[in-house]
């Protein structure tokens, strides 16, 4: 059907529908009289030839061609919800707003402490969740909206997003306080291949590069143990003679937790840079600004050039 012959007000009334299955549940929500939401109702069944809803004791239950249109709508909706948003005024302290943030599970680590104690202060009804950065719908996500920002060294977000650099990440290595290696200038370059290795596979960011460079330098490690995330190697290192080769700020976030300690690293290794990206989309929301310049201000180590740019 031609949607310019549409009242979208009764879109409005078909997706409170859907949530709340109840006419008189949605009169209140949406500030409408029962008769008025049942008269909404009728007048969008006629428009679209379908009863949209049947009335049983569970309430009001979709139709298959309701539950069809029911992610179009909200999506719509919402996207729409989000343009007249665009200019409003963000105030911290009041909001309600849900931002969604990705980030490795060591993003997780360093950030989220700091930032949920952050927020506590400055906008305690702010809520946030978080997703990872190897999710394979990570850019659409992203780019739908539903992603507000992605946290670290992410090669694959690159046309339509912005990215602003917060810190280079150096990278050392991590062992028990009583491992052998762990004596001042016992660690050189003949017994770190020498050594027992875990290597860490996270997939979707750049931690890949630490095993690209060692290899271009032909350092051949002996690797025990395989894991795909940082979650578990605190407590592996603390109960084993493995090392690892780690972001040092996720070493700093362990080193007392489990006993540990960190070593340079016997060999050159750039460090690599940390960033959060966004989409275009939300560029110029003024809370979504708001929350760049939070993670900005907490996180920038005030040396690396910060300006926001496309990627």
């Amino acid at each position: 059907m031609d949607v310019t012959k549409l009242d979208l007000n009764l879109l409005v009334v078909f997706h409170q529908l859907l949530l709340l299955k109840r006419v008189s549940a949605v009169a209140e929500v949406l500030g409408m009289s029962q008769p008025a939401v049942s008269s909404a109702l009728g007048r969008l069944r006629q428009s679209l030839g379908d009863e949209l809803f049947l009335r049983t004791q569970g309430g009001m239950t979709p139709t298959p061609y309701a539950l069809q249109l029911a992610e179009p709508v909200a999506i719509a909706l919402d996207g729409l919800q989000q343009a007249l948003n665009v200019r409003a005024a963000f105030e911290p302290a009041s909001s309600q707003r849900s931002f969604t943030l990705a980030m490795t599970d060591v993003g997780e680590m360093y950030f989220l402490p700091v930032l949920v104690d952050a927020l506590t202060r400055e906008a305690p009804g702010v809520t946030l969740q978080v997703v990872s950065v190897t999710h394979p719908a990570l850019k659409d996500d992203m780019a739908a909206g539903r992603i507000d920002l992605a946290l670290g060294l992410l090669p694959q977000l690159q046309a339509g997003f912005f990215q602003q650099a917060l810190f280079q990440q150096p990278y050392i290595c991590l062992m028990h306080k009583g491992h052998a290696l762990a004596a001042p200038g016992a660690l050189s370059l003949a017994t770190f291949t020498a050594a027992e290795h875990v290597r860490i596979v996270a997939a979707g960011t750049g931690h890949g590069r630490v095993d690209v460079v060692l290899e271009q330098q032909k350092l051949q490690r002996r690797f025990r143990l395989t894991v795909p995330h940082y979650v578990a190697l605190g407590d592996v290192l603390s109960h084993s003679n493995l090392i690892a080769t780690v972001p040092e700020r996720f070493a700093d976030r362990v080193l007392s937790p489990f006993g540990l300690v960190k070593r340079d690293l016997p060999m050159a290794l750039n460090k690599s840079p940390i960033h959060q990206f966004w989409h275009g989309r939300l560029h110029r929301d003024p809370g979504h600004q708001w929350l760049r310049q939070t993670i900005q201000k907490l996180f920038g180590d005030g040396e690396t050039p910060d300006h926001e740019h496309a990627v």
